[in-house]
């Protein structure tokens, strides 16, 4: 067999393990997220899920007992559910405020991929996210948020768009350009949060998100002024911005 026909057999195998929904999450990253983090965990709990294939990382923590909404926190790229920007200060602000929070781990590639890179495993986000609804409704929820924070975001919007996910509202805070697509699936309020000194894609593409919402009243754009991709100094803004958009749409 010749080596132009044994790379294009390679090629062609390559992509039809992606389009199987093969996993391609990096997993032995997921696990070196798992051991620097788990030990320092202060609030919460860490809990383990499986997505169908592979057990997975979440840290659950406990809001008021009263309260039956249940809030799923997905972080950005290549990070892990209690990274200390924005995910930490939510899943924990959040908790305070009463509402229960699930962190989930997302499929994560090697460091030096970039967004683009993400696509194929996109999909992969979704079971993650099923097991983190059925995690929260054993729970005693009876209500379901989504708080995604920028690639996330995207792995948020493709359940929604592809998988029918249901939430009562979602959150998109530094919404990545790709995730633009599912906007006109989603019909649930949805709160668009970015900073004022967001990265240049969030800020450049704020209208073409808003037109792409034009068929739901119930979503609202809100600019935080000053803040940056991470809310960096901000985070107490982030969570009372986030928990009022809740107490509204949530409860």
């Amino acid at each position: 067999m010749s080596k132009t026909i044994k790379i294009t057999i390679f090629t062609l195998l390559g992509c039809l393990l992606f389009g199987s929904g093969l996993q391609a999450s990096d997993l032995a990253k997921e696990q070196r997220w798992r051991e620097q983090i788990v030990d320092a965990i202060l609030d919460g709990e860490a809990v383990d899920l499986n997505d169908g294939q592979n057990d997975f990382l979440t840290i659950y923590t406990e809001g008021d007992e009263a309260n039956k909404t249940g809030v799923i926190i997905m972080h950005g790229i290549g990070i892990h559910p209690d990274y200390p920007t924005v995910v930490n200060p939510l899943r924990v602000g959040l908790a305070e405020r009463g509402w229960h929070t699930l962190s989930l781990q997302l499929p994560v590639l090697p460091n030096e991929a970039e967004g683009k890179d993400y696509e194929p495993i996109i999909p992969e986000a979704v079971p993650r996210i099923k097991a983190g609804i059925d995690f929260l409704k054993e729970q005693g929820m009876n209500k379901i948020a989504i708080v995604a924070h920028s690639l996330g975001t995207w792995m948020a919007g493709y359940a929604i768009q592809h998988d029918g996910i249901e939430v009562v509202t979602y959150v998109a805070i530094g919404m990545n350009v790709p995730a633009i697509d599912s906007i006109p699936s989603i019909k649930v309020p949805m709160l668009d949060l970015y900073g004022s000194s967001d990265l240049p894609e969030v800020v450049n593409n704020a209208a073409k998100r808003k037109s792409a919402a034009a068929h739901n009243p119930q979503y609202q754009q809100v600019m935080t002024k000053g803040a940056d991709h991470f809310f960096n100094g901000l985070e107490a803004q982030l969570i009372s911005t986030v928990d009022e958009w809740l107490q509204q749409h949530a409860k």
